[in-house]
């Protein structure tokens, strides 16, 4: 059977409902991965981030069924590898027929470049980033995937998603095609590779409560105005900033 085609128009909706207005290139850039690689944004497929377009595992996935992928294998690197410190490095091959010699893509994970929320799952996000640049590469993706971001945090789809978990502050969705505050929260956290608790720390100290749940919209709004600016402008500076919220840890006498 084959598959529904996807609409410019219905991506495009979804699009500014889930991220707000799009500009012109954003827009034009969906058109073309609409129209080329049929990704859709309901499907999970895409993610908006910082006003550019990054594809997801699932979406790879789908475009590789629906141009007919015969396999996939991946092997661990060994010599790169350093199960000690939680290091891991894959490389994917990925076959587009029977006769192909295969597209060869490499991917890594390690503590540094995984959010906290993923911590422990250093080997399976190493070999989705090498499956997704091998599929990138078989299928002339020029585009990132979210996955390949340095803090993973999964899919946009519900049954896959890994997002750093940040309490959600009470009336938090305007209800007017603009994102909830929690998603655009965790969109910075996982853009600036940040640590969520940290972060969280952060906005309660900014607010003067113990959470971000019991603060106003307002000032969770006002909050991540700051972290972004901040982010922006000095990455390692916020970082320091936020490693000032670490509690000590304390030794026994």
């Amino acid at each position: 059977m084959n598959p529904i085609p996807v609409s410019f128009r219905c991506n495009a909706r979804l699009a500014r409902k889930l991220w707000g207005q799009l500009s012109r290139v954003a827009s034009s850039s969906l058109r073309e991965l609409t129209e080329k690689y049929s990704l859709s944004v309901a499907a999970g497929d895409l993610q908006l981030l910082n006003g550019h377009w990054y594809v997801t595992h699932a979406g790879l996935l789908r475009v590789a069924s629906r141009k007919g992928c015969r396999g996939i294998e991946t092997q661990i690197d060994r010599r790169s590898s350093d199960p000690t410190i939680c290091r891991w490095v894959f490389r994917a091959r990925v076959h587009k027929s029977a006769k192909s010699s295969g597209f060869t893509g490499y991917g890594d994970a390690d503590p540094s470049n995984v959010s906290a929320a993923v911590r422990g799952a250093e080997m399976r996000i190493a070999e989705t980033r090498a499956v997704n640049r091998a599929l990138r590469k078989a299928y002339g993706i020029g585009i990132c995937s979210v996955e390949e971001l340095g803090a993973f945090t999964g899919s946009s789809a519900p049954s896959q998603s890994h997002e750093p978990h940040v309490d959600s502050p009470p009336r938090n969705d305007p209800g007017n095609g603009q994102p909830r505050l929690k998603d655009r929260l965790c969109l910075l956290i996982r853009q600036f590779n940040l640590d969520s608790t940290l972060v969280k720390a952060y906005a309660a100290e900014f607010c003067g409560t113990e959470t971000l749940r019991g603060a106003s919209r307002e000032l969770v709004e006002a909050f991540i105005a700051r972290i972004e600016k901040e982010a922006h402008e000095d990455r390692d500076r916020l970082v320091c900033k936020l490693n000032s919220f670490s509690r000590p840890v304390e030794v026994a006498s």
